[in-house]
């Protein structure tokens, strides 16, 4: 799947390569005629790319502008994508990747280049052919250990990319949980999956009521990599939402096209586990548990109806005033069971509220909780990811909505405000610090951009693993 990547001293002769830079008098314009010079230089006036196919070899230069450090890194991996479209066009499968600007950028350009190689083939007739064989990286600048952790990163990536592409067809819960222990066994980590009979002895009445409507059982994930050497004495819990499929149940999604993608309503649930899968690929000396809810959410006749009171894991009782409001049930059961762990830390990670898209579109995440340097520190991660975050309050009117006649909340609140309503209804079901991230917007994209195909993006995964190692 991956090239083989060397580090290499100096640059190779009769290779191709790809040379980031910040000004033309940084680059070598060796083996250049004046009238491609002239082009390369009237070419990058306009634009930041720019490349010659002399064959067999390639030439290609990124532009660099001097900025922020994150917004420089990103601008790498945008470049590292362009080649690598680049290369596919021209069917070069070896590149050599040089850094001539003054900050460190091979390593996101690598990164860039290694993400744009994804695709999803599984149900073509014709698959993709190109392969990129051969990668070498230029200088010192990049080491073979973080060669190593960026391959696997990058792996955890496109397994969660798969997942969110998978469709409902073959990827239900009893499937998802599958693909979790096939996950498990290929990096160690351990894996427990209750089933619906133990489901309801523990009385998880969120997750047994969205499942209701479904012809499929439910299923509880705990996902655990607990290495001998982990800096932290309690763990810190994952919670991902996995909701299969969302047709809203018997409130049936009702806007045009709101059902098209709702096979992307479990990604919180990849991206947790990915994110588990990338620390165990590189060892990480962290503790972390990561829970996942799984069922679809369907409208069958015994499907739970608004009017429903439900008893939650915790004892709480909730109104239902919309089945389309799903997520944030099979979510507070998980909340509430991870308080068992003690922990330090829960962060939850959930395609949650439309409304979250409105606020961020494809960009961003919205985050909120009750832990502001993790949260801090959390937005520092989606700076260096580019996985960005925006953080809204959780005040005390929020909660107001969410208040009920005859139960002890309501699962809806009002229309205003939904993303936070949302999380304040989240926020009742924990007790220990919190993060609570909602990337409904992030994970499928229409059309590619960049280093993001069309389709499931992996967008979560990079900003989670990049948060979890700063805490080491």
């Amino acid at each position: 799947m991956f090239p083989t990547i060397s580090i290499i001293k100096n640059p190779k002769q009769g290779i191709s390569s790809a040379t980031l830079f910040e000004k033309t008098e940084q680059i070598s314009l060796a083996g250049l005629s004046e009238n491609e010079k002239e082009f390369l230089s009237k070419k990058l006036e306009k634009g930041t790319e720019c490349s010659f196919l002399k064959y067999p070899e390639l030439r290609f230069f990124g532009k660099i502008k001097a900025s922020e450090a994150y917004l420089e890194q990103e601008a790498a991996r945008k470049a590292g994508a362009k080649l690598y479209q680049e290369l596919k066009d021209a069917d070069i499968t070896s590149i050599q990747l040089v850094n001539q600007c003054t900050s460190p950028l091979l390593k996101a350009f690598l990164e860039g280049l290694l993400l744009a190689s994804y695709s999803f083939d599984k149900y073509l007739k014709e698959k993709e052919t190109f392969q990129l064989k051969e990668v070498f990286v230029v200088g010192e600048e990049v080491s073979d250990k973080d060669v190593e952790e960026l391959l696997n990163l990058t792996k955890a990536v496109f397994v969660a990319r798969d997942l969110v592409n998978e469709p409902n067809s073959f990827l239900n819960a009893i499937q998802l949980s599958k693909e979790l222990e096939n996950l498990g066994e290929k990096a160690g980590f351990s894996i427990e999956v209750f089933n619906k009979q133990k489901i309801e002895a523990l009385k998880m009445g969120g997750l047994l009521a969205v499942n209701k409507g479904s012809i499929d059982p439910p299923t509880f994930n705990i996902l655990e990599w607990k290495p001998e050497n982990a800096v932290n004495k309690k763990p810190i819990v994952l919670v991902g939402k996995g909701i299969v499929f969302d047709t809203g149940g018997l409130s049936l999604k009702p806007t045009a096209n709101s059902m098209d993608y709702m096979k992307t309503d479990m990604a919180g649930a990849a991206v947790i586990a990915t994110a588990i899968y990338a620390m165990a690929l590189n060892k990480l000396p962290l503790h972390v548990v990561g829970l996942i809810a799984a069922t679809d959410n369907r409208p069958d006749g015994n499907a739970y109806v608004p009017g429903d009171i439900i008893t939650m894991f915790d004892g709480t009782t909730v109104e239902v005033l919309n089945t389309d409001a799903e997520g944030r049930l099979t979510l507070a059961d998980a909340l509430s069971y991870a308080k068992k762990y003690d922990p330090q830390l829960v962060i939850d990670y959930a395609t949650l509220t439309g409304a979250a898209d409105i606020v961020a579109g494809p960009h961003a995440a919205v985050v909120m909780g009750n832990s502001p340097e993790n949260i801090e520190n959390m937005k520092k991660a989606g700076f260096k990811t580019y996985e960005r975050l925006i953080e809204v309050p959780l005040w005390e009117e929020y909660a107001k909505p969410l208040k009920s006649k005859i139960a002890d909340l309501n699962n809806l609140g009002s229309r205003e405000g939904q993303s936070t309503i949302a999380g304040k209804f989240l926020e009742h079901f924990t007790s220990y610090s919190w993060i609570h991230i909602d990337s409904a917007g992030t994970p499928f994209l229409k059309e590619a951009d960049a280093y993001r195909p069309a389709g499931g993006t992996g967008f979560g995964t990079r900003l989670l693993y990049q948060f979890l190692k700063s805490m080491i």
